[in-house]
């Protein structure tokens, strides 16, 4: 609980007893690797915060899935749509490695939002950094060649190339492994 109460501080000046509020709402969770976290047509419960591991969020396909989001130590995950409406998912959340999460049900949070200074800001916080990726990554997707997304991933996201598997890597980029085999040939 330490990690979550450092990142707080890091960006809020959070008061003991906000901190009290928030934390006694929190479960800690120890998951698996390659554990569903969340199936398509469950409604998400939760906002989860990574103490360590990471997430994969994807879109189960009949040729294959279709990943569109990594989550790593330190980020909140969460089908964040199906958390906010309170319907179900349309895509999975899975752990890639043995991960460990600080769990927040959506009706706790309403409680911190209700009962502290500071759960609107957290609330807040959330949102905007699930937001920004998605929107980065659907920039990338409509403005750049498959070869130029993997190569900024070296740039912008390089623990996604140290950490994740190719075969994820290629369909986060919107390829067949096969294809992102011909471009790391090409660019070696």
């Amino acid at each position: 609980m330490e990690q979550i109460k450092a990142y707080f501080e890091s960006n809020f000046q959070m008061s003991e007893a906000d901190w009290s509020i928030f934390s006694s709402k929190l479960n800690r969770v120890e998951c698996s690797k390659k554990e569903i976290l969340l199936e398509v047509g469950k409604t998400e419960k939760y906002l989860s915060f990574i103490e360590n591991g990471i997430v994969r969020l994807y879109v189960p396909k009949e040729d294959g899935e279709l990943t569109f989001a990594f989550v790593f130590q330190g980020g909140f995950v969460s089908a964040y749509d199906s958390f906010l409406t309170q319907s179900p998912s349309t895509y999975v959340v899975e752990t890639v490695t043995d991960t460990v999460l600080w769990r927040l049900t959506y009706q706790d949070l309403q409680t911190v939002y209700k009962e502290t200074d500071i759960g609107n800001f957290i609330g807040r916080k959330a949102s905007e950094e699930l937001f920004l990726k998605k929107s980065q990554r659907e920039l990338s997707l409509l403005q750049d060649s498959a070869e130029e997304r993997y190569l900024k991933l070296f740039t912008e996201r390089p623990e996604i190339i140290q950490q994740i598997p190719l075969k994820y890597i290629a369909s986060y980029i919107g390829i067949t492994p096969q294809a992102l085999s011909r471009i790391r040939s090409r660019i070696s």
